[in-house]
């Protein structure tokens, strides 16, 4: 099955501040926060910040870095095959070092996973999501424009 991915981070190269996947089909999706870094960058703190936590109740679990990790490889772990989709490099970087829970450990992936970074033009996820720069809402407007643009 196909994930889209989305995340929000601390400006460029800066820490992870959350996470989601949304499958293709289905109801399932994930978003994880991550606790915030001591100095957030100005752009982050109006842009991302006040909008971390709108998204349904129960979705939202704030986890540290290894239990985030964990929960992404619970989530995918009935999945023989996951395709996670994104459209910016540095989301799947943040998902792969996410990954990495300490010096030669990751969390059990042992399934695999592929990783696709697809040419999004004509996409805008501040202009196509409900609640833009959240990365649960961020992730369903790529899986719809994804559906609807790549597929049919």
């Amino acid at each position: 099955m196909r994930y889209f991915l989305d995340t929000e981070f601390n400006g460029f190269g800066g820490a992870l501040i959350s996470v989601a996947l949304v499958p293709e089909d289905g109801d399932q999706e994930l978003y994880i926060s991550l606790p915030l870094p001591d100095a957030v960058e100005p752009w982050v703190a109006q842009h991302v910040i006040p909008y971390l936590r709108l998204v349904p109740a129960g979705v939202d679990h704030e986890l540290d870095r290894v239990e985030a990790a964990d929960m992404i490889a619970a989530y995918l772990a009935g999945d023989a095959d996951p395709v996670i989709i994104a459209d910016w490099p540095e989301d799947l970087a943040h998902f792969c070092a996410l990954l990495v829970t300490g010096p030669g450990q990751m969390t059990g992936v042992d399934f695999g996973l592929r990783l696709e970074l697809i040419n999004a033009a004509g996409f805008s996820a501040a202009a196509n999501s409900r609640v833009p720069h959240n990365a649960l809402h961020d992730a369903r407007a790529l899986r719809d424009f994804y559906m609807v643009d790549r597929v049919s």
